[in-house]
């Protein structure tokens, strides 16, 4: 227990600035620009797959395999990206997956096929899980180690705008010029992102070494392996419940479509406004990020399993469930470079292949359970896991209290 306990200590333990003096904000942003128009090339077929499919002659379903596609190869991506690039300038590196993001796209609107269409998505796969795992590396390396938090959640801040607007702006370009013309808008975005990284991103030299066998070194450190165990718990029930927090609203306080959509408006706002909280927060405690991000879902699931039948009731409740979800990725991903700071990229692929697994998993299980139990019991089982995860976290952070 003692070797838990000092290991998880250093969490809380202010650290030195390290090599990086002064904060790089402008890389810091061109980051979040390369985030933003990976999660919106990767929302994109949601809201234009029926179009794809028809212009494809293809069917939904398989229409639908491009977003599979793209999953699978960025988990794999994330977990050996740093392995097979190790001895690369990282700075090289990230411009190569941007460059990826740019013709995966362009690949996509030129499609004439579902082959074309999946190779396409493939390379948005590799972009995707490569950049995700090499994110908080590179943000660990542009500022200050006290600023991490901070910088995470600009970087993060890609995430909660594309979330919010991919998928509606994706849904009237498509309507207005076509589906093509929404990927070629995607693939601009990723040239003003990649431009953005040539003009401000340093030379980054390789400092670590992956490998195959440093992955499983890595499982060997327990404030590490207790992160991921806590992420598969808190993120396999927001997923579980997320994913399907449509039919509990529909049956529970039984809303119309239009009410639904500014439901869901109202949790993209939340995420947004939580993700820049919860990196104030971190930069304080990252535990406290987690555990309290993590908690306030448990107990905003409760409160629609109790009180949802009332619209209000369950409206609140969603927007405060993103509002406090923001809080998660960013402490998440400050706890794994502070946990492993000297294999920071092959960490930040356990963390990218551990959020894959746990969005899968939850997505799955949650489906079962909605058969089986319907909407209440997702919600159930989103405040379970959730409150298990908190709870993990929370005793670690007392008794490392007490080792102080």
């Amino acid at each position: 227990m003692s070797e838990v306990i000092s290991a998880t200590a250093e969490l809380e333990t202010p650290a030195n600035e390290g090599e990086r003096a002064e904060p790089l904000w402008g890389a810091v942003a061109s980051l979040s620009l390369g985030v933003f128009g990976l999660v919106t090339a990767e929302f994109l077929p949601a809201s234009l797959l029926t179009r794809m499919a028809v212009d494809l002659n293809v069917t939904d379903g398989a229409a639908g395999q491009t977003v599979t596609a793209t999953a699978i190869v960025g988990a794999l991506a994330g977990l050996t990206l740093a392995i097979f690039t190790k001895s690369i300038d990282r700075r090289l590196v990230l411009w190569t997956l941007t460059l990826l993001l740019v013709l995966s796209n362009l690949l996509a609107a030129t499609a004439t096929g579902l082959t074309t269409l999946l190779v396409a998505r493939v390379l948005l796969g590799i972009g995707l899980g490569g950049f995700w795992s090499m994110a908080g590396a590179l943000t660990m390396r542009l500022v200050p180690e006290r600023l991490v938090p901070r910088a995470m959640s600009i970087v993060l801040t890609g995430v909660s705008v594309a979330t919010v607007t991919a998928a509606p702006l994706g849904a009237y370009v498509g309507d207005l010029w076509g589906w093509r013309a929404a990927f070629i808008i995607a693939a601009a975005v990723g040239v003003v992102a990649l431009t953005v990284q040539i003009l401000t991103m340093p030379k980054l030299p390789p400092v670590a070494a992956s490998s195959f066998r440093s992955l499983i070194d890595l499982l060997k450190r327990p404030a590490l392996r207790i992160g991921l165990i806590a992420l598969l718990l808190v993120i396999s029930g927001h997923f579980a419940g997320f994913t399907y927090v449509r039919p509990f609203l529909e049956k529970v306080p039984a809303l119309n479509i239009e009410a639904i959509s500014l439901v869901l408006l109202a949790y993209g706002i939340g995420g947004f406004f939580g993700n820049f909280t919860g990196g104030f927060v971190a930069e304080r405690s990252i535990r406290a990020a987690v555990t309290v991000g993590a908690l306030a879902i448990a107990v905003m699931a409760l409160v629609m399993i109790l009180l949802g039948s009332s619209a209000i009731v369950s409206s609140a409740a969603i927007a405060a469930w993103g509002f406090f979800f923001g809080f998660l990725p960013v402490g998440f991903q400050s706890w794994t470079v502070r946990t492993a700071p000297d294999q920071a990229e092959a960490a930040g692929g356990l963390l990218v292949t551990s959020f894959q697994i746990a969005i899968t998993g939850g997505a799955i299980f949650g489906g079962l359970l909605l058969d089986a139990f319907g909407p209440l019991g997702v919600i159930a089982y989103s405040a379970l896991a959730a409150l298990l995860g908190a709870a993990l976290v929370f005793a670690l952070g007392k008794e490392s209290a007490q080792e102080s």
